[in-house]
């Protein structure tokens, strides 16, 4: 069994899959990038700016299950510029506060839409 999280509050899927799956008290959430959803694009051109964009998504999604960033277990990042994570870390560290998830972080040649940060999540309830 599973069920399908979606808000208006975070970018539409722009392809075929969800933003969020819930299954067995865990919720699995697809990568966000820095798209506002109001204004269906990415708007902020530094990583900084892309990045509070990406946590802002992150948080509306966990609204939208019920959750918040405490219920997270597990984060991916992908950076395209690996040189940036101490920037993205520094916002990041803001978010998920101690105990903070377990992380990956990885560099990507290329994200969706020219992004210049990605962050997928796993939350449990």
């Amino acid at each position: 069994m599973k069920k399908i999280i979606l808000t208006e509050n975070a970018p539409a899927p722009i392809g075929p899959y969800s933003q969020g799956v819930e299954t067995g008290g865990l919720v699995f959430f697809s990568g966000q990038i820095a798209i506002d959803p109001a204004a269906g694009k990415i708007v902020a051109e530094d990583v900084e700016g892309q990045t509070e964009q990406v946590l802002k998504n992150i948080q509306n999604l966990l609204a939208a299950a019920g959750l918040g960033v405490e219920n997270v277990v597990k984060t991916t990042v992908f950076v395209k510029n690996i040189a940036d994570f101490g920037k993205v870390n520094a916002l990041y560290g803001k978010v998920f506060t101690s105990p903070a998830p377990a992380r990956s972080c990885v560099e990507v040649s290329n994200l969706p839409a020219g992004a210049l940060v990605e962050i997928e999540i796993i939350a449990a309830r």
